[in-house]
């Protein structure tokens, strides 16, 4: 069978097609495990410790997958990646066959899959800035986000319905079966993969890559600090977003708990169809400000008022927006982070973010429970000062901390906006060309100088 060559968007396209299909099988079975352990154990941190297992990983690898990415035929790696999570998928459904699956097996598995997908989303991102034409990157990125509502909403679903028709071995087979249609597109077509500088001429090791991108980022103030706003930004979000049960079933039933659910679900795959055919605003940079002002208003009526419909409305909102913020950052890192140092960039801010999601769900807890909440009671401390706002009793504590985080995210974006360097970009920072390459002396004076950094 020979290979289909590069050509604009179709390569593009049937690469995307074979991971969104390999995207809705790995939900199926993530959906199916997570029911399997909780009828087992009837442990909420059980199942949540599946979570942490399917994070944590993903952020240890991240700095060297990067690297890897870089160094290596990306399409290979994400060939790897795939069949490295398919196997650990066989592995589950061998055991559960026999009868001798146990918790710690499904640990396991999620780690070895959160590991492949370190590898395999960094080279899926950096690889396309060399398939798609630049002035495609919006709709690429609009499409990537798509796949995941279309997960998001399908899968929940659908596996409900299959458990119950042909059991979790089924599903586990169907899993098994998207991973290889995966593969198959994969070895269909061919990457044009950018000669790394670094590699070809100086020969430099895994850990100096590793240091090279951070350098790269760090040298490029405006690019860092839109990093790290996003870090801040996704932590605050991180330590309330957990919350959203427990305060919205302090005052509403099951019913207006999944209302609002279900609006985040929607507005998410309609944001997502939205960037795909729109592809994202000329200016990237007033959508970064409009969203972070919309995020913190979210989470502020979130916490003010104990109506369902207002939550729902505003979270529908802000996440038709968050697929064409997050599309507009990453059309923003493929043109402005030449080819051979996106994977190790790309690694770069996948784990700055997903490191703030692990924190804040160890904090909040502990914060609703002994801070806020006790805070916020008929006698609390702050009952007489905030309570005529926002009301007292159970949940209000959490409540609290939705407005406290929406203020934080209200006066990040504010921090941002009066930072020139990343105010202006978009016009201060040149775009770079497919075929661009880091001059190996500019990567190397990066190491130096990130080494001079403290911390």
């Amino acid at each position: 069978m020979s290979a289909v060559k590069p050509n604009g968007m179709r390569t593009f396209l049937l690469i995307w097609f074979g991971q969104l299909i390999s995207l809705i099988g790995s939900s199926l079975t993530s959906f199916g495990l997570g029911v399997w352990v909780y009828q087992r154990t009837g442990s909420a941190t059980e199942f949540a410790l599946i979570s942490v297992a399917a994070i944590v990983p993903s952020i240890l690898v991240a700095p060297v997958a990067g690297a890897i990415v870089d160094r290596y035929d990306r399409r290979k790696v994400m060939i790897i990646s795939d069949v490295c999570a398919g196997l650990s998928t066989v592995a589950m459904a061998l055991l559960l066959f026999s009868g001798r699956l146990e918790i710690w097996h499904i640990y396991l598995s999620a780690v070895v899959s959160a590991a492949a997908g370190a590898f395999q989303g960094p080279a899926y991102g950096a690889s396309t800035t060399l398939l798609v034409p630049k002035e495609h990157y919006g709709r690429a990125a609009g499409l990537v986000s798509t796949a995941q509502g279309i997960s998001a909403i399908v899968a929940p679903a659908l596996a409900g319905v299959l458990i119950t028709i042909i059991g979790l071995q089924g599903i586990m087979l169907i899993d098994f079966v998207t991973f290889l249609f995966a593969v198959g597109t994969l070895l269909l077509v061919r990457f044009p993969s950018p000669k790394s500088a670094v590699v070809a001429e100086i020969k430099t090791s895994i850990v100096a890559d590793m240091r090279s991108g951070w350098a790269y980022l760090y040298n490029r103030r405006g690019l860092f600090w839109l990093i790290i706003y996003f870090t801040f930004v996704n932590f605050t979000f991180s330590i309330v977003h957990v919350l959203l049960t427990p305060m919205i079933l302090s005052f509403a039933t099951t019913e207006g708990l999944g209302l609002i659910i279900s609006a985040m679900g929607a507005g998410i795959l309609i944001g997502s169809v939205l960037m795909g055919v729109w592809g994202g605003p000329k200016r990237r940079m007033i959508m970064v400000f409009v969203v972070g002002i919309m995020q913190g208003v979210v989470m502020i009526v979130s916490g003010w008022r104990e109506s369902v419909l207002l939550i729902a409305a505003a979270y529908f909102a802000v996440f038709i927006l968050n697929p064409i913020i997050n599309g507009s950052f990453k059309v923003l890192l493929q043109t402005k982070v030449v080819p051979d140092m996106q994977g190790r960039v790309f690694s770069t801010v996948s784990m700055l973010a997903m490191a703030a999601m692990p924190v804040g769900f160890v904090l909040s807890g502990p914060l609703a429970d002994n801070v806020f909440e006790p805070l916020m009671t008929a006698q609390g401390s702050l009952a007489g000062s905030i309570g005529p706002f926002i009301g007292t009793g159970d949940g209000r504590g959490m409540a609290l901390m939705y407005v406290i985080a929406g203020i934080l995210t209200l006066l990040g974006t504010m921090v941002l906006y009066l930072y020139p360097p990343a105010r202006n970009i978009e016009r201060d920072l040149p775009d770079v060309t497919p075929d661009e390459q880091t001059p190996p002396d500019a990567e190397l004076a990066g190491v130096e100088t990130l080494a001079a950094v403290p911390g």
